[in-house]
């Protein structure tokens, strides 16, 4: 093989493998991790922390922790976009509360005397390409912490607006 040839080859090769990830139609990367949410800005995507919540209950009330005082992942957003590839969970089934630091954790009181005071944040979801989902929050947060979680499920996909 001539040496013009094999030095076209290497060189497609190379661009191949630094070639930019694939964009979908709203001009950005996906998700690297399907049922993960990740918060949308500018032009790039910022994973979601993922954890697991912990149910607490104490005398008459039940409470959720996530460990760790806040989140490292932050957004200066009020009202944040998500970029969600499902495999397994349903970008319907997603549900956005806000969590109060306390004591090095992070808690919500779910639940008191049998009374839900949890307050769920609406979420619209709208379809990117199959299987590929943007989902926004329908009002405005204020700074805190916050977390996604599907229903019926203790996993969480935290955050912090500041």
């Amino acid at each position: 093989m001539p040496q013009r040839h094999r030095f076209a080859i290497v060189s497609l090769l190379l661009f191949a493998s630094i070639a930019p990830a694939q964009k979908n139609k709203l001009g950005l990367p996906n998700p690297d991790k399907p049922d993960v949410p990740y918060i949308i800005h500018a032009s790039r995507i910022v994973e979601t922390e993922q954890s697991q919540a912990t149910e607490v209950t104490r005398k008459n009330e039940k409470y959720y922790t996530v460990p760790g005082a806040g989140s490292p992942v932050t957004t200066p957003l009020a009202s944040p976009e998500f970029l969600f590839l499902s495999e397994t969970i349903s970008p319907t089934d997603l549900t956005l509360v806000r969590f109060i630091p306390k004591g090095g954790q992070r808690e919500l009181l779910f639940q008191k005397k049998k009374k839900i005071l949890a307050r769920q944040i609406r979420l619209d979801v709208f379809p990117v390409e199959e299987k590929l989902s943007r989902v926004r929050v329908d009002e405005s947060l204020e700074s805190g912490e916050y977390c996604l979680t599907p229903n019926g499920s203790n996993a969480v996909f935290c955050f912090n607006v500041f």
